[in-house]
């Protein structure tokens, strides 16, 4: 009679659990809906004009889905791999409901987002892509490599088909930017042949002053040559600017830059710059947030979101879809 008893007991308990456990977790999913989600925002830098149309994109997405706060932080500048991986181990420890990360590094951070995931803070990754993506919910950012593709042909349409470029790369491990250099420079290798490289392997450093360091140098030693020259982000390329103006090449030398700035936009309206290869920064930091919080409240997401790339050039900057993407705080 124990033994019968005993049983009756455990199978009883058993299945009461199992009831629970259904009603808890239809439960939750309604409690979930309606949670204030805080979800993290981790960029690369902060001091950027990208990384703030990221961080307005973010908070658009939240003030739209409502009962959702971004925490925006990151490191100062684009080369302290340390203070990031700091940052999300920061966020686990405070216990967010989710993350968005924009990694320096595509090994480094890997580490730590696997942390996150195993303790229960789902990533969605944007902007620069990991080594390794079978933990995280969803990867938003640019083609960059196609973005690099623009970027040569449109140096090559520049120069007629013939003539010698510079391309200055950003920093070891940024994914984001090695597409972008990939992309530039096989497309000139299989359809310009025309177009020589002469300088490819100088890393032009995280800001816009190490950019007009090393540009100055390798302007200065190829003054003679160069005919054109390509920056792949938005730091690099300010830098490049200036050297192009005190070396006396701006305008000489065709330039073109990946992201804007005020500076860049103003040197295409005086014909220094000659093209800017644009990316949709509002859209990923959007994107980014909706994703995180559609995954967390159950629903479907797509594992790869393009947020598109775009050409600016003296002749199209004014028009209303350029415009958008070049004075993206204006909307």
């Amino acid at each position: 009679m124990r033994r019968a008893l005993a049983s009756f007991i455990c199978v009883s308990l058993i299945v009461g659990c199992s009831g629970s456990t259904k009603s808890d977790t239809a439960a939750s999913g309604k409690e979930g809906a309606s949670k204030k989600l805080r979800i993290a925002v981790i960029p690369k830098g902060t001091t950027h004009v990208f990384w703030k149309s990221v961080h307005a994109g973010a908070q658009k997405a939240a003030k739209e889905l409502g009962n959702v706060e971004i925490l925006w932080k990151g490191p100062l500048l684009e080369n302290d791999r340390d203070t990031q991986m700091n940052v999300v181990q920061d966020f686990i420890s405070s216990k967010v409901d989710g993350i968005c990360l924009a990694p320096l590094d595509k090994q480094a951070l890997i580490s730590p987002v696997k942390e996150a995931v195993e303790a229960s803070v789902p990533v969605v990754i944007f902007d620069s892509a990991l080594q390794d993506e079978s933990v995280i919910v969803s990867y938003v950012a640019t083609d960059n490599r196609k973005g690099g593709e623009l970027a040569a042909r449109h140096m090559a349409s520049l120069l007629g088909g013939y003539g010698n470029v510079i391309i200055l790369r950003y920093n070891s491990g940024s994914e984001s930017t090695e597409q972008r250099e990939e992309g530039f420079l096989e497309t000139l290798k299989t359809e310009f042949p025309g177009v020589t490289v002469i300088s490819s392997s100088e890393y032009a450093g995280t800001t816009p002053e190490q950019s007009l360091d090393k540009a100055t140098q390798v302007l200065g030693k190829y003054r003679n040559e160069v005919n054109g020259i390509f920056a792949v982000c938005e730091p690099n390329a300010n830098g490049v600017l200036i050297a192009l103006r005190e070396t006396q090449l701006a305008g000489k030398v065709k330039f073109i830059a990946f992201d804007s700035s005020e500076d860049l936009i103003r040197a295409m309206s005086d014909g220094t710059c000659h093209g800017i290869v644009l990316q949709d920064p509002v859209s990923m930091g959007y994107q980014s947030v909706m994703t995180i919080v559609n995954s967390i409240r159950g629903e479907p997401v797509e594992k790869r979101i393009g947020t598109g790339e775009f050409l600016a050039t003296p002749e199209n900057m004014k028009t209303p879809e350029m415009d958008k993407l070049l004075n993206p705080e204006r909307y």
